[in-house]
């Protein structure tokens, strides 16, 4: 079910609102500039209509994807029931980017768990988010922001016309009340994504390159939602030496936090 936010304060006039609803375990979030449309804001009727296309891309995804389901695709696959060659085109497809990603980053990526059962869970949200922003843009939607359980993409302005940027907040691991900064999307900046992976977030999930445990929270913003996604998921599961590569091979800016609380950057994170 979705559920309209209240108003958010945008800039110069601007009134930004948002519709939320639940799905893969976490909630989404649409953010639109709502006011004149003269001005290229939309309504709110645009709004939910917006966020019900965002709403059924995202659960018939999880309806095929989600090991939570025991009737989807994926269990089927888990059990044994059904073999990848014969997995539809969508689930193959999947699989093959997240192979792929797994040869780009070593191993530090993977989709499957430790027991060999297949699981792209670590892709499909960012899969979803990517697809929905395509969405978004073909129903003539310009300026949003989705926020999907952290993981946010954006496009435009909060404030149609202008170049101001989005702002994305970095919340503190050891407590999810306080941010620690923030990051500017869009606007000036190449980075259009940004997402969040770590054991603070949603416990531990991640499986650790060589039993790594050296990072608790990564957080990268990035040109696009899945290499923002995979590459936070990377570097907990890598470490340092993932970073780095991360950092050499990818226009991103990480922001990773050990356990006792010290960070390191990259030079291109600019807090905002």
């Amino acid at each position: 079910m979705q559920r309209i936010s209240d108003p958010l304060p945008g800039t110069g006039g601007t009134v930004l609102k948002a519709r939320t609803f639940e799905c893969m375990g976490t909630v989404i979030g649409l953010t639109l500039p709502v006011g004149n449309p003269a001005e290229g804001h939309a309504g709110l009727d645009e709004l939910a209509a917006a966020t019900a296309v965002v709403e059924l891309l995202f659960r018939d995804l999880d309806e095929t994807f989600s090991l939570y389901r025991p009737d989807s695709e994926a269990s089927r696959l888990a059990r044994g029931e059904l073999k990848l060659s014969q997995a539809s085109a969508g689930m193959r497809e999947r699989y093959a980017e997240a192979h792929e990603w797994r040869l780009r980053t070593e191993g530090a990526f993977t989709p499957e768990r430790p027991d060999g059962v297949l699981d792209l869970s670590g892709i499909i949200k960012g899969h979803a988010i990517r697809e929905a922003g395509t969405s978004l843009l073909a129903l003539g939607r310009r300026d949003w922001c989705l926020n999907a359980g952290g993981d946010v993409l954006v496009s435009g302005s909060p404030t149609p016309g202008r170049r101001e940027a989005w702002k994305a907040g970095i919340v503190d691991p050891a407590d999810r009340r306080t941010l620690i900064t923030g990051y500017a999307l869009s606007g000036n900046s190449p980075h259009r994504a940004i997402a969040t992976s770590g054991s603070a977030e949603r416990g531990e999930h991640i499986w650790r390159v060589g039993n790594s445990a050296e990072f608790v929270q990564v957080t990268v913003a990035a040109t696009d939602i899945v290499t923002a996604d995979v590459l936070a998921t990377a570097i907990v599961a890598g470490g340092t030496r993932m970073l780095d590569r991360a950092a050499d091979n990818w226009d991103v800016a990480v922001l990773a936090i050990r356990a006792d609380g010290s960070m390191l950057a990259t030079p291109a994170f600019q807090p905002a």
